[in-house]
């Protein structure tokens, strides 16, 4: 259109912003002058409503978008879009199940949880949607991702770096670091009176004594903020949606059986299903049986330290039937190197680096070595229990009873240990002669010479 039309345009929109007492966003005009085209990521919540409703009152191009990780706190995701139509905004709904389903799997073959056994829930849900979400909003014609990250929090992290290495020219645009959102929004409250003065519902769904904030997606569920931000309060002011707490579970054991093959589950009880299906049944048998809720103090990106409490029963059980299989078939030297390629795939989900060059080498190493990972392990589930009960079906393990055995056996030669003891003996020897070995107690020495 022409020139003298567009200027007319922007000017009926400056004038709609200023009539309902909006402040311009100088980011939001550049959006409007650059005829940019914001895809919102979306949860259908108070967050949500706020900035989609904002953005098209400051004459912003307006599309929401939502990712499907079979989020156990959502009983139909369809209602998100619903949720969001009172803003006069179109909702895309993208079906990454599968995709979350192969983050887990590559997850508990690294055995990549983080501080105190965090399964990475967020860590493994934003990359997925991120690379999710920003493919189809390229399909919809946006050229601006729009987040409701905090700008304390790890999320502003992954999603814009996310962005930048998948698409280094596409924007990104945060709300909640939009000096001007900010002003208007402090709070919850100006939030709802926003919405309110628009005519749109909002409800607050938890008025309970004891509140926290839940992130959730089929790995599992995050809960922080709020009641949980004191040291003071006990995890058990968390209301388990994956399962229950381990004195609420069944008084009698349950035996689960794992079919492992190259570090990946195949089967549950003898059922083969596909990784998202796995995933669901390991969430229902663990989760019923209270494992997989843990506490931890995470040390963020940002530099400061997180409380959360976590849900994961599936990924917990998961990965305790791999490792008894890992346990059989790594060597010393294999299981070593395990350990520092799983830490390093744990930094760099949490970090939001999933893309970068050694997270895939990491990861492509794990593979490797999770190569000859094949077994059937059985495990007994109890209170908040993983016993284990067998393994069978595991061709490579390299554990072998007649070598391990503490009776006369036609394995490991005893004598034969012999030559080994005195060539160790030469180092163990020359050490002590050159007065490099104390047999203090490094505790009390540190007391008796003063080190602090």
């Amino acid at each position: 259109f022409c020139p003298s039309f567009r200027s007319r345009r922007l000017r009926a929109q400056h004038s709609a912003i200023m009539a309902s007492g909006l402040k311009e966003s100088a980011i939001l005009k550049s959006y409007v002058d650059n005829g940019d085209v914001v895809g919102i990521c979306v949860s259908g919540g108070l967050d949500s409503k706020t900035v989609a409703l904002r953005l098209r009152l400051a004459g912003v191009k307006v599309k929401c978008f939502t990712a499907d990780i079979a989020q156990p706190d959502e009983d139909d995701i369809a209602d998100v879009a619903k949720k969001m139509a009172p803003c006069g905004v179109e909702t895309v709904i993208v079906d990454l199940k599968d995709d979350i389903a192969e983050g887990a799997f590559e997850t508990v073959a690294c055995m990549a949880s983080y501080d105190g056994g965090y399964w990475q829930s967020t860590g493994v849900g934003r990359y997925v949607t991120a690379r999710g979400l920003l493919a189809e909003m390229k399909k919809h014609g946006c050229t601006v991702l729009s987040h409701g990250a905090t700008g304390r929090g790890n999320d502003q992290v992954r999603f814009e770096r996310y962005v930048n290495v998948i698409d280094p020219n596409f924007k990104v645009y945060a709300p909640w670091r939009d000096p001007v959102l900010l002003e208007e929004f402090p709070g919850r409250s100006q939030m709802l009176t926003f919405l309110q003065k628009h005519n749109i519902d909002h409800k607050i769904v938890s008025q309970a004594k004891k509140r926290y904030s839940t992130d959730a997606n089929v790995l599992g569920l995050s809960n922080e903020a709020e009641d949980l931000e004191s040291m003071e309060t006990a995890m058990t002011i968390v209301n388990p949606v994956m399962g229950v707490w381990p004195k609420d579970a069944p008084n009698k054991e349950e035996p689960v059986t794992l079919r492992f093959e190259s570090g990946r589950c195949v089967a549950i009880n003898g059922k083969k299903m596909k990784p998202i299906d796995i995933l669901k049944t390991a969430n229902t048998i663990a989760g019923r049986n209270g494992l997989g809720i843990s506490q931890a103090l995470e040390n963020r990106i940002l530099g400061t330290k997180s409380r959360g409490v976590y849900e994961a029963p599936g990924m917990e059980l998961l990965s305790r039937g791999l490792s008894c299989v890992y346990q059989a078939v790594l060597d010393r030297r294999s299981t070593s190197l395990f350990h520092g390629l799983s830490r390093h795939v744990a930094d760099q989900i949490y970090d939001g680096r999933y893309f970068d060059p050694s997270t895939r080498t990491a990861i492509n190493a794990v593979w490797e070595l999770a190569a000859p990972a094949h077994g059937t392990v059985k495990l007994g589930l109890y209170k908040g229990h993983a016993h284990f009960l067998s393994l069978t079906e595991c061709p490579h393990s390299i554990y072998f009873e007649e070598d391990s055995s503490m009776e006369a056996s036609s394995g490991l030669n005893p004598v034969s240990s012999q030559g080994y003891l005195e060539v160790s003996s030469v180092e163990a020897k020359a050490m002590a002669k050159a007065g490099l070995i104390s047999d203090e107690s490094v505790w009390a020495k540190r007391r008796r010479t003063g080190a602090k």
